[in-house]
């Protein structure tokens, strides 16, 4: 849930990024280029509604996707801001930015979602992979409501998140019990996870906003005792754990010594990819926020693009969207990438665009339709 800021309120690309831009899209060629068919990539990460449950309807969404984008996820935003008069008067916000009234967990979204994608005709739905989010991480319910939604609605859904537990300036205005990573309600909606096969997208940032970097990020311990519970589930890490503020650490290795940031951020993950209790994880780079700190100069360009092509089976692209406009609005984050993408090999690219979403939903997809199988009386 990161790239849903107001039109008018996101940052500008810098004139250093215009420039490298320019230059990648030149150079690019191959690396990045459309598939056979056309498509340039699948989109990990989309919301089809935004902070009060409104957004782009789904058959306009199809045709933003177009030739552009072979498949995507679809999962709303499982909190509602209030509007309280008290506090904004007539004004009626619409991000979680634009009033000091709390957020509240909206379980109706799920059957929304469900809905929207059921109105389709089989070979548009065969393109998108609904997600369950109205659920509330902290409750030990949570699972049960998984559970239900399945139940209610066989053979729609693919996974479960966008959900948060650790968000910069959400968290904080979240009403009830603020969501944590040592709660054992998220230890069982990850076993359930593993059981039906559903894929699980984690937003959980790796610091606290505006955190020291000079030392280890202060969720990344917890983060990673929680990741090796939970072998089974396939667990995709929501924007590397990075955010509007929530910045790459300054420190690499045991002694975490002050370096550049790009460098201790790959660092970082390149040491959770090479560990064997931790393959069942995959990160996401979806959210502009993200992609300024990867094209932020020529170090990191290069540093991001030598991780990618490590490790080039464990990364997806996704644009973090929020009930996007049109087609240009679509693509804007993926061509952020475009100094990134020009210098990975034609096959690590075609992984991060591609072929990563389709394995990962493809499998998450056959798991769940065989747990309902077994599991939902029909």
């Amino acid at each position: 849930m990161g790239g849903d800021l107001p039109k008018g309120e996101r940052k500008r690309p810098t004139a250093l990024w215009l420039v490298w831009a320019a230059i990648a899209t030149a150079a690019s060629g191959s690396a990045a280029a459309q598939e056979p068919d056309g498509y340039l990539f699948s989109d990990s990460h989309f919301h089809l509604t935004n902070y009060v449950q409104e957004g782009t309807d789904i058959r306009t969404y199809l045709e933003i996707m177009g030739d552009k984008v072979e498949r995507s996820t679809l999962f709303g935003i499982p909190l509602q801001q209030t509007w309280a008069y008290a506090n904004s008067g007539d004004y009626a916000p619409t991000y979680y930015l634009q009033s000091d009234a709390p957020l509240y967990y909206y379980s109706f979204t799920d059957a929304f979602i469900a809905q929207q994608y059921l109105s389709l005709p089989p070979e548009q739905r065969a393109r998108l992979d609904p997600m369950i989010t109205g659920f509330n991480p902290s409750d030990m319910y949570a699972a049960d409501h998984i559970k239900r939604v399945l139940k209610t609605f066989p053979g729609v859904f693919t996974g479960i998140g966008e959900f948060s537990i650790h968000k910069e300036f959400v968290s904080s205005k979240v009403a009830g019990e603020t969501a944590s990573l040592t709660n054992p309600a998220l230890d069982r909606l990850l076993e359930f996870a593993g059981e039906t096969g559903l894929v699980v997208i984690l937003h959980n940032d790796i610091n606290i906003p505006f955190g020291p970097l000079d030392q280890e990020p202060l969720y990344l311990r917890q983060a990673k005792d929680v990741l090796r519970r939970h072998p089974n589930a396939t667990i995709i890490w929501a924007h590397t754990g990075l955010g509007r503020v929530v910045r790459p650490t300054q420190a690499s290795g045991s002694a975490y010594h002050v370096v550049e940031r790009s460098e201790a951020h790959t660092d970082l993950l390149a040491d959770m990819l090479a560990d064997p209790s931790l393959s069942h994880v995959y990160f996401d780079i979806s959210w502009d926020e993200v992609a300024k700190y990867a094209v932020d100069n020529p170090d990191s360009i290069r540093r991001t693009a030598e991780l990618f092509n490590r490790f080039p089976d464990r990364f997806l692209f996704g644009t973090d969207n929020v009930a996007p406009r049109d087609q240009a609005a679509q693509l804007r984050v993926y061509h952020l990438w475009d100094p990134v993408f020009a210098e990975l090999t034609p096959e690590t690219s075609h992984a991060i665009r591609i072929g990563n979403y389709r394995r990962i939903f493809d499998g998450g997809r056959t798991r769940v339709r065989a747990w309902e199988a077994a599991n939902v009386v029909r």
